[in-house]
C-alpha cells in the first residue's frame, strides 16, 4: 500500500522530524564550492495519480524542487534532469524485476510540465544509477562541479543509488530529506539512515536555499 507521508502542508515539519532522527549520523557543515542540482526522474509516470507507479508523496516535492532550480539558475549553477527510459536491450535486470518498463513511447515517459527544463540538459538513463551508461560524470567534470544535490524519485531506488555512485565518483553529496519521495515512509527513512551514515549529508530544502542565497563563485557557501 502506498502512503502520502509528505503533503504540501506538513512536508516541512516532517523534514525537521526526519532530520532530528539523523542527529547522530554524519551531518557536516553546509559548505560547498561548486554544486550542481540533480533532478531525478520527475516524470508523469511517477507524478500522475492515474499512473500505477504514482508516488503519492511526490506532488509535495514540487515546490521545493522548483525553488532549488530557480536559485541554482540565478547563481548560474548547473541543473541537470534525468529521464528514466528503457529498451528491451538496455533494461538488464529491470525487465525481470518490474512488471513493465518506461519506454520512450510510454505516455508517462516525459518529465512533468511542472518543471521548466529550459536549457538544462536531460540525461536519459536506463538503470537506477544516473552515472551508469551515461555521460553524467563527464558533464559534471566539465562544469567543475564538486558537490551534488540529489532530488526526485524514488528515494530508495534511483536517488539512493545515484547518491552512492556520486560519492564513489568523488563528489560531496547533499541529500535533502524533503527533496525526494518514495512509496512508504519506511523506505524513505531507511535510505536516509544508511546514506547519512556513509555517503551523503542530510539537509532540508530550506537549509540549502539559505546557503545558496549566500553562495558566490569566489567563496564557499556555508551555514
Amino acid at each position: 500500500m502506498k502512503l502520502a507521508y509528505f503533503t504540501s502542508k506538513q512536508i516541512k515539519p516532517m523534514a525537521e522530524q526526519l532530520l532530528g532522527e539523523l542527529e547522530l549520523q554524519h551531518r557536516r557543515p553546509l559548505t560547498f564550492k561548486r554544486p550542481a542540482l540533480l533532478v531525478l526522474d520527475m516524470q508523469d509516470y511517477f507524478l500522475e495519480p492515474a499512473s500505477h507507479a504514482f508516488v503519492p508523496s511526490a506532488p509535495a516535492l514540487v515546490l521545493g524542487i522548483q525553488q532549488l532550480i530557480e536559485i541554482f539558475r540565478q547563481k548560474e549553477l548547473p541543473v541537470i534532469f534525468t529521464q528514466h527510459i528503457n529498451t528491451a536491450e538496455d533494461a538488464g535486470m529491470m525487465s525481470e524485476w518490474w512488471r513493465d518498463l518506461i519506454t520512450d513511447d510510454h505516455p508517462g515517459a516525459g518529465i512533468s510540465t511542472l518543471f521548466e527544463i529550459g536549457e538544462s540538459p536531460v540525461i536519459q538513463k536506463s538503470q537506477y544509477d544516473a552515472f551508469m551508461g551515461t555521460d553524467l560524470d563527464e558533464m559534471l567534470e566539465s562544469r567543475s562541479v564538486t558537490d551534488v544535490v540529489i532530488t526526485g524519485v524514488m528515494t530508495h531506488l534511483c536517488c539512493e543509488t545515484t547518491a552512492r555512485s556520486a560519492f564513489m565518483h568523488g563528489y560531496r553529496v547533499w541529500f535533502p530529506v524533503d527533496g525526494s519521495a518514495t512509496y512508504h515512509l519506511e523506505f524513505h527513512r531507511s535510505s536516509l539512515m544508511t546514506l547519512s551514515h556513509g555517503f551523503a549529508s542530510p539537509v532540508t530544502v530550506d537549509e540549502l536555499l539559505a546557503a545558496l542565497s549566500e553562495w558566490t563563485p569566489d567563496s564557499d557557501a556555508g551555514m
